[in-house]
């Protein structure tokens, strides 16, 4: 006998339709949508990074002329182009590993069932461990080599990919720990290893500018396809997928790390914790130095807050059934717009525009942008606003790097590195901390405040730079000029 729907009692026994949870169990007409809107995104992002590359590239041929002038630097020699090709090979590995596992992480953690708060705490062992380990970290490659603790890196970041596949929340932690010691010397002893190789076979110092170009436009390329890739195999063969494809990315970096570098070291001679020191005293020396490293921290603060919050904003405007997302496919126009960034650097350092008032201007942009989704609960306007963040995240990491080896002492690097991520860590674990009880429109205004030191670093380093400029403009004017006498006039 037919149950009538008419009849309240009736339609109490009927069963709830159960609420999607990822996108394969949406409707056809929903999910055809779905990737229709994002897929459109990724697509326009494409043709907008086409444009932004034939128009600057255009307006670039008809400067060549001025550009011959200085190009004793386009003659790059054939050792500079080997050196360059194994470093950014390796480079572009280790960060297809890491990018493998961005989109998922909060959501991995999610679909083992844990809330925001949870979710929160797991983020905050990362960032604490970083910070916490971090400096030691980048004194121990100083003192004992920047090729062992980049093979470390690979052991422990792997260690954590195999984390994943406990639901268990102490061993996910555990995970996270390891993590986030790996992230400080992700993000200090490569770039160090690579810096002392460049001095050390005496390549000219505008070819640093090109290795960090070609390094961030690559880790654009391989961004885009690791979330690509990520969104297939998470589909088809789980949540954990992507992590297990950065395992083999980690193996293989490594592998290639272990038979083709060679080691180098800072100051070798200083005692580890003589190398704390040192590298602590080398930064209050130079304002230079202090400044980058309140830009670096303040920046990639925001930044880092960003990367948790992005998922739950989107999640939380998002027309669809069960509030889905596609997080491959987001990631992946994210990374276009990375690409589009550095795309913009490498054309603004061919124009000879100081990197200190482009990157002012560019921590201007990624306020605003963060102000939007504040203000503005729109799916597509946050979107849009994200697309913009990440195009000045584009424009800061080559920056940062270009600056750092131009203000940063090389016998000491990757400790000076790893000390701005203390406040970078404390910054995103005390905001972490208290995201439960935290609104979206509150953490974005609280990435707008954490901004706001970084951009003042800015313009200060920007101010005195140019004043160190002038003072030696006027020294070379003046030099070889016999000084005269003054002789009093008489009374």
């Amino acid at each position: 006998m037919p149950v009538s729907t008419s009849d309240p009692a009736a339609a109490a026994v009927l069963p709830t339709p159960a609420v999607p949870t990822s996108i394969s169990e949406l409707s056809p007409a929903e999910n055809w949508a779905l990737y229709q809107y994002y897929v459109g995104a990724f697509g326009g992002l494409i043709i907008l990074l086409g444009l932004v590359r034939t128009v600057l590239g255009a307006s670039n041929s008809s400067s060549k002329t001025a550009g011959a002038a200085r190009s004793n630097q386009a003659a790059l020699s054939p050792e500079y182009l080997r050196f360059r090709r194994i470093y950014v090979l390796v480079y572009l590995i280790m960060m297809a590993a890491d990018w493998m596992q961005g989109p998922y992480v909060y959501a991995l953690y999610k679909h083992y069932g844990y809330g925001i708060a949870d979710i929160g705490l797991l983020f905050i062992v990362g960032f604490g461990s970083s910070m916490v380990f971090g400096t030691l970290v980048g004194s121990a490659a100083d003192k004992f080599g920047r090729k062992k603790l980049c093979l470390v890196f690979g052991l422990l970041y792997s260690l954590s990919c195999l984390t994943k596949h406990v639901k268990s929340f102490e061993v996910l932690l555990v995970g996270r720990l390891l993590g986030g010691i790996s992230t400080s010397i992700l993000f200090s002893s490569f770039e160090s290893w690579m810096v002392h190789e460049h001095h050390e076979a005496k390549y000219p110092e505008e070819w640093l500018g090109l290795t960090f170009s070609m390094c961030t436009t690559g880790n654009g390329i391989v961004a885009i396809g690791s979330g690509v890739v990520a969104s297939v195999v998470r589909e088809a063969f789980g949540p954990v997928a992507p992590f297990d494809v950065s395992l083999v990315f980690l193996v293989l970096g490594s592998l290639i790390v272990a038979f083709t570098w060679r080691e180098n070291t800072g100051d070798s001679s200083v005692a580890f914790v003589g190398g704390l020191g040192n590298a602590w005293a080398k930064l209050l020396a130079d304002r230079k130095i202090i400044y980058l490293g309140v830009i670096q921290s303040f920046f990639e603060g925001a930044m880092y807050i960003f990367v948790f919050m992005w998922t739950p904003a989107l999640e939380e405007t998002a027309p669809w059934t069960g509030q889905l997302i596609s997080h491959g496919w987001i990631f992946a126009s994210f990374m276009i717009c990375v690409l589009i960034g550095s795309t913009l650097f490498q054309q603004l350092l061919e124009r000879s525009v100081a990197v200190e008032r482009s990157t002012f201007w560019m921590i201007v942009a990624a306020a605003t942008s963060l102000l939007l989704p504040a203000y503005w609960p729109s799916h597509t306007v946050r979107l849009a606003s994200f697309f913009v963040f990440e195009v000045c995240v584009g424009l800061f990491w080559p920056s940062l790097g270009f600056l750092r080896s131009r203000y940063v002492p090389e016998d000491c690097r990757a400790t000076t590195m790893n000390f701005f991520r203390i406040p970078l860590n404390l910054i995103v674990v005390l905001v972490l901390y208290n995201i439960g009880s935290l609104s979206t429109f509150q953490v974005f205004l609280l990435c707008v405040a954490v901004l706001l030191p970084a951009l003042v670093c800015q313009g200060l380093l920007m101010r005195l730079v140019a004043r160190e400029q002038a003072q030696q403009s006027n020294k070379g004017q003046y030099e070889g000029v016999p000084m005269v006498e003054k002789v009093p006039s008489s009374p």
